[in-house]
């Protein structure tokens, strides 16, 4: 039976083996292209988190996230290739070896897994609802209100 999603849409479930699987297919992949994913709806919204391991895994000052669920996930392409690396016990984080892009990451004893939302092809409506892991958050990373914003790249001359 249909059922309607949090931004207005209907998902159609599917039957897979012994799980219904969302009929919204995600898909994302690495830069390189080396490695590919596809997975189903989102079962969270998309938080960033601000924790030390997450900026150091992402040389950033956060991460958008969201959870998918593990039966519905599979890699497409680079499943032999893909690398992990276990940042805090438990908790293993996917990663393209080649280059570099993270993809996604798990904790053993859950039924979820945690998609990096930059890695993301498909088109989502969905905005970031929640910064988590403030606690960790590194201040002189985050814009200034009123700070500019440009479509592309900073034009020449930026004046002070």
């Amino acid at each position: 039976m249909p059922e309607s999603r949090h931004d207005g849409t209907l998902s159609i479930p599917r039957f897979v083996g012994e799980f219904w699987k969302s009929e919204q297919v995600i898909e994302g992949s690495c830069l390189c292209g080396a490695v590919a994913y596809e997975c189903g709806d989102l079962l969270t919204p998309i938080g960033l988190c601000h924790c030390r391991t997450c900026q150091k895994a992402h040389a950033s000052g956060a991460v958008a996230t969201a959870r998918v669920a593990r039966f519905d996930f599979q890699w497409k392409t680079g499943a032999d290739l893909v690398a992990g690396f276990m940042s805090t016990p438990g908790k293993t984080r996917w990663f393209c070896p080649k280059c570099g892009t993270h993809l996604m990451a798990e904790w053993s004893d859950q039924d979820q897994v945690i998609l990096r939302v930059g890695a993301v092809d498909t088109k989502l409506s969905e905005r970031p609802k929640v910064h988590i892991w403030m606690s960790h958050s590194n201040h002189s990373l985050e814009a200034a209100t009123g700070t500019p914003e440009f479509a592309e790249g900073i034009p020449a001359p930026l004046d002070d």
